[in-house]
């Protein structure tokens, strides 16, 4: 069997946890000596796809720019058209969504949903935006789609007209490796909270909640990693808050470098209104963090038991959630010894073998 990986969310990220997951399904894949896969990135932007085997990936990387993804997306057409049709899979695995078809000669269509927070939220992003526009069509010209969440499957049975049978789940894994820093600018412990900020992820009612607690102020700081530096409209909210300099901190990284915030963090908060799946809660489970987290859409299917749910449209529940984490260490070891086991049933290798069943099924 032939599969192959478009070159779609290598034009778009960097890192990220999609580009990741297609780079563990396709390292894992090859290990099964019936099959050859191949991620078809003729240009790309991406850090992970470099550290994977030469033989795996058809591409090069190249400097990333204003507008990078759509100027590589049109330059990788030809080519990647003329790559795919000299190896003549037999699955063709699109990465995101597009509006025309990338498999040949017969082969086989499978699309991965990740969420449906465009549909979900459309108030969150610009009208020209046609993610949602873009992921019905691939759903529906695909020959199937797997979702990484049941929540997220029955979002998009109720939104898409598709049928049941056409619709899989396959959960996702999760693999970052700790390092030890040897420098932090952090003087207190602190509760973490990682990725984007905005909208539906509910980061202004994760600040408020910890603002409103005398407890959660005098003890801990904020560590906010990732998702691009503080907006002023932030920084606004901070004075709003009374949070002094330093209080709210950003730190930008790697994985390892986000491995070892994890693996230190007094608590990890995952304050979201919507995730299609949600891997943070994972990671920081795997490295004996303890997680407190939102009780809607995925989020406690994949937590399960071992997290400390809050409601996230109420303050109050949140910074209830957060306190009684940080004030009680037998609650604190009880969730830590909880994301141990919780964590194992969420692997790549698993994830690999159900989405290898998805393919022979296909063919």
């Amino acid at each position: 069997m032939k599969i192959a990986f478009d070159s779609q969310i290598f034009t778009m990220q960097e890192y990220g946890g999609i580009s990741r997951y297609i780079c563990r399904l396709a390292s894992l894949l090859s290990s099964h000596l019936e099959i050859e896969t191949k991620i078809f990135a003729p240009m790309h932007i991406n850090s992970y796809l470099p550290s994977l085997p030469s033989n795996l990936v058809y591409g090069h990387k190249v400097p990333r720019i204003p507008k990078t993804g759509r100027l590589i997306s049109i330059a990788n057409q030809i080519p990647l058209r003329m790559a795919m049709k000299k190896f003549r899979p037999d699955i063709v695995h699109e990465t995101y969504y597009k509006d025309c078809v990338v498999a040949q000669n017969g082969a086989k269509t499978v699309v991965t949903v990740y969420d449906m927070i465009h549909e979900r939220f459309p108030s969150a992003f610009p009208e020209y935006d046609r993610t949602s526009e873009l992921k019905r069509i691939a759903t529906n010209r695909a020959d199937h789609v797997i979702c990484i969440s049941e929540n997220t499957r029955n979002d998009l049975l109720a939104f898409f007209d598709l049928p049941e049978d056409k619709v899989s789940v396959v959960y996702l894994g999760h693999d970052i490796l700790a390092t030890i820093l040897k420098e932090r600018d952090i003087t207190k412990s602190y509760i973490l909270y990682v990725g984007q900020r905005g909208s539906y992820k509910n980061f202004d009612g994760f600040l408020r909640a910890y603002a409103n607690s005398p407890l959660l102020i005098k003890d801990f700081n904020v560590v906010c990693f990732g998702g691009g530096a503080f907006l002023s409209s932030e920084k606004q909210l901070f004075d709003e808050l009374n949070l002094l300099e330093g209080q709210v901190l950003h730190i930008s990284g790697n994985d390892t470098q986000l491995a070892a915030y994890y693996r230190d963090a007094a608590l990890f908060v995952y304050p979201s209104l919507y995730e299609g799946f949600g891997i943070p809660p994972l990671e920081a489970m795997s490295f004996g963090c303890p997680v407190a987290c939102s009780n809607t859409s995925s989020i406690p299917e994949v937590v399960g038991d071992a997290g400390e749910y809050f409601d996230p449209d109420n303050i109050e529940s949140i910074r209830s959630a957060m306190e009684l984490v940080l004030a009680s260490s037998e609650r604190e070891i009880d969730l830590i010894n909880k994301g141990y086991e919780r964590c194992n049933h969420f692997t790549w290798e698993r994830c690999a073998q159900e989405t290898l069943a998805v393919y022979r099924a296909l063919i």
